[in-house]
């Protein structure tokens, strides 16, 4: 019995049936990494096998006595190495955090181990989130495991990676503009990113703070709303998190459209989508429209300024975030240096990697005195015409279909050596980040290289149970089909 291909909650019911332990989920998740993780190197640290243990049977007796009823009691779960983790390794991916070790762990992680999580590891990422392929880390590439030349896609790409190849049941992502659902798609995996605000940014290391949301990255929908469940909380501790009280997302796994109304953005089939991909969105929608939904195209509008918009506002908050990264109190520090002015220097020199480097200059360029306006102003104008074409399309319609990307996963080394093209790939997914919007990418297909191609469905604020709704009844339609390397 292969353990890592049930899926979260399916695993959670074997554990609670006393058919398997939690020690026993552990042990598969740690021998799939003994195996893939060579090829793959989707984990940037995995947890001592001592320490795991001791967690599962901590875990083991809660479960024993009644006091842990979850669905995600004792299953075992990867983290996204952004996400502070109190005395565990948390990088980035980056060698300026290479040695940092929080005090403290991240709101959205704690609800998980109270949910009686078991955490294996952190996962490889592009360095601070910034990139589409996880090949900007400073601890190696991360390759996609339907086929090992290609990325895995970014930021999130180890989370994405560690739950295809079956080197975790799920894993916690985070989306700044795509970096949950391009990998998923990228992946062949389930990924869902929530209305902002509905999961704390507490112990998230910033990257874009108007922006980033941490999510769920499972094999199916089912798994992707019982983790956000557990996960989404109010906490004061994040001035920007929401008091919800419509957190029951696992109501919204029913098999039924009927009568739901979904729009697709003519914008988002034109120029630069793959034939491919295309076919496969519009044979999702088409198997959406079978099922009772009534499916039409509109226009959204605005859709060629969000990649700029959205580069000029994360640039712009990333290198005021990034400015304490300086090496006087924590992270890395040269070791040679001639005065202060001079350490701060070296220190973010050697420390920070290539694209770092060119979003902080880029952001620091677009605040500077005389561009601001031109810039920075015209950007945030820009977020809030988006914002409202969106509210016009939801006037309208239930959920917005399209694409999470244009192509498949490219090749290793073909986005690196292009940036430009790199941040056009992001074309479907930052407009949702702009808006706060909650976005799913669930697996629709294959292209004829067998690579997986995502179908991202776009809800309403606050409107999750729309999109897991809709994700739930197409994914009927369908059957999970696992990496070869976790068939392996």
């Amino acid at each position: 019995m292969d353990l890592m291909k049930y899926t979260a909650v399916a695993l959670g019911k074997k554990i609670k049936a006393g058919e398997v332990t939690v020690k026993e989920a552990a042990q598969a998740a740690l021998d799939q990494i003994k195996k893939s993780e060579e090829t793959l190197n989707s984990y940037v640290t995995v947890l001592e096998e001592n320490d795991i243990f001791a967690r599962a049977e901590e875990v083991q007796k809660q479960i024993d006595a009644g006091e842990l009823t979850g669905p995600l009691a004792g299953v075992p779960v990867a983290i996204k190495d952004n996400m502070c983790t109190k005395g565990v390794l948390t990088t980035c991916s980056s060698k300026i955090l290479a040695n940092f070790k929080p005090t403290y762990t991240a709101e959205a992680v704690a609800n998980l181990e109270k949910a009686g999580a078991v955490i294996i590891g952190k996962t490889n990422m592009d360095e601070f989130a910034m990139g589409s392929t996880t090949e900007t880390s400073a601890y190696g590439i991360t390759r996609n495991p339907h086929n090992t030349n290609h990325v895995p896609g970014g930021s999130s790409g180890g989370s994405c990676v560690a739950v295809a190849a079956g080197e975790c049941s799920y894993a916690l992502g985070s989306d700044t503009g795509g970096s949950i659902r391009q990998p998923s798609s990228f992946c062949g995996v389930t990924g869902l990113k929530p209305t902002y605000g509905t999961v704390s940014r507490y112990g998230l290391i910033a990257y874009g703070s108007s922006l980033d949301q941490i999510g769920p990255v499972a094999k199916d929908v089912t798994d992707c709303a019982a983790i956000l469940e557990a996960i989404s909380s109010y906490d004061k501790k994040d001035s920007t998190s929401i008091r919800r009280d419509d957190l029951d997302f696992t109501s919204a796994l029913v098999d039924d459209v009927k009568g739901m109304k979904i729009g697709i953005p003519r914008d988002y089939l034109g120029e630069g989508l793959d034939a491919e991909v295309k076919d496969a969105i519009l044979a999702a929608a088409k198997k959406l429209e079978e099922k009772g939904a009534i499916v039409e195209e509109f226009d959204l509008s605005l859709v060629e300024y969000a990649i700029p918009a959205y580069y000029v506002i994360a640039a712009a908050e990333a290198s005021s975030n990034l400015a304490r990264f300086d090496g006087v109190k924590y992270g890395y520090r040269t070791k040679e240096y001639d005065g202060l002015h001079n350490m701060y220097k070296k220190s973010r020199s050697e420390g920070f990697g290539a694209e770092v480097k060119r979003r902080i200059m880029l952001g620091s360029f677009v605040l500077s005195s005389g561009y601001y306006d031109a810039y920075y102003l015209k950007a945030l104008r820009t977020k809030a015409l988006i914002k409202q074409a969106f509210d016009k399309a939801f006037a309208k319609y239930d959920v917005i279909l399209g694409p999470a990307a244009p192509t498949t996963a490219p090749k290793l080394g073909e986005s690196l050596s292009d940036p430009l093209k790199m941040y056009l790939g992001d074309v479907y997914t930052v407009s949702v980040n702009l808006a706060g919007l909650p976005g799913i990418s669930v697996p629709c297909g294959l292209d004829k290289n067998g690579l997986p191609i995502g179908l991202q469905l776009i809800g309403d604020c606050f409107k999750e149970k729309n999109i897991i709704r809709a994700a739930y009844s197409f994914e009927q339609t369908r059957t999970y089909q696992h990496s070869p390397l976790a068939e392996a």
